[in-house]
């Protein structure tokens, strides 16, 4: 019977440990092993010359590296570089996103091939729910955009956000190992301050999120504080109301100590006055916070606009001064190639448009 091969980047170093013992070697094999995949990222066992021949034998019957392919590429006038990666033989295709600013380098990456939730302003919202990635599939992303991060512009990833396609919390489990992985002093030891998971707000899930005592930060894709507006653009608000949201979030900060942050995009004539702002600081008062205010990114056949210039800076200024809240104004990168916030799948061609939802 043929043995289904794992993705080595799936593995922490205990595990790792734990199967390199079960093989008869000694313990010390799986820090050298662990330290060929992740500080010197080789992608192969034959590239690891002090492990033995035997043991390379062995793993490579067992494990094989990186199961993404880069199937396109697209750099933006901004710097912005959007990458499609094929998985599963390239039989579904995800994507990636590199951002630079001035002040760091981030890398947007995505949990699931589709989505379940079908927000109605974002792109990635009108596929069909394909399948969770592995955590190894979430990793290499991450490893593919912090090397194109080293080539192209010569300088270290600072940041990931779990703000790609599909929903964090759907694919808990991986999710949860790829940070822990990530983090791993042993692998690519990232502080778990510098990573961010975005969450449409599963209740259950963000408890749980603080009964596991993460380190990363969570951010909430709020984009209404009252519930019939939320109704309206997120279906997810019908099974996770506000009032569920808020009691979880409370959860979490009490579990964690971390502070909240709350995405918004502010969208023309539905979410933009200064009673939705009234009703934002009403509902971010529940917990220690700070707020994004994101520019809308249109879709192709999207029913909403981006909202007025001036209305943005009102509406940020209200929170800010009248409301002693911390607010940024996140403008948009990458739009010119369908990379910015809620354009993820759109005009990709490479993607099937048999998963797209009826």
């Amino acid at each position: 019977m043929t043995v289904k091969r794992i993705h080595i980047r799936t593995l922490n170093l205990d595990e790792l440990k734990a199967h390199i013992i079960g093989l008869g070697e000694p313990a010390f094999r799986a820090k050298q092993v662990y330290e060929w995949v992740w500080k010197k990222q080789v992608t192969s066992f034959e590239e690891m010359p002090n492990i033995g021949k035997q043991l390379q034998e062995k793993l490579a019957e067992t494990y094989f590296f990186d199961g993404l392919t880069v199937e396109d590429q697209q750099i933006s006038t901004d710097k912005t570089i959007k990458c499609a990666f094929g998985i599963d033989g390239q039989t579904q295709v995800i994507e990636g996103v590199l951002i630079p600013t001035t002040s760091r380098m981030t890398a947007c990456i995505s949990s699931q091939v589709g989505c379940s939730l079908a927000c109605a302003f974002c792109a990635t919202g009108r596929l069909k729910m394909m399948q969770n990635l592995s955590a190894g599939e979430i990793v290499d992303q991450v490893l593919y955009l912090k090397n194109l991060a080293a080539t192209k512009y010569d300088t270290s990833l600072t940041n990931i956000v779990y703000m790609g396609m599909g929903e964090p919390l759907l694919n808990y489990k991986n999710v949860v190992k790829s940070t822990e992985i990530l983090t791993d002093p042993n692998g690519l030891a990232m502080s778990p301050k510098r990573i961010t998971v975005s969450t449409a707000g599963i209740a259950k899930m963000i408890k749980k999120l603080g009964d596991d005592d993460v380190k990363f930060n969570l951010a909430i894709s709020l984009h209404a504080a009252n519930d019939k507006k939320r109704h309206k653009i997120m279906e997810i608000n019908e099974t996770n109301n506000l009032e569920a949201l808020s009691e979880a979030l409370v959860y979490f900060h009490e579990k964690t100590g971390s502070r909240i942050t709350f995405e918004y995009i502010i969208f023309k004539d539905f979410n933009d006055q200064l009673e939705d702002a009234r009703e934002l600081a009403e509902f971010a008062k529940a917990v220690p916070c700070k707020i994004n205010i994101i520019e809308y990114n249109p879709i192709d056949g999207g029913i909403y606009q981006q909202a007025d210039r001036q209305k943005v800076d009102d509406f940020a200024a209200f929170l800010e001064e009248k409301c002693n809240l911390i607010v940024n104004v996140r403008r948009s990168r990458g739009k010119d190639i369908d990379a910015a916030c809620g354009q993820l799948a759109n005009k990709n061609k490479l993607i099937d448009k048999r998963i797209l939802k009826d």
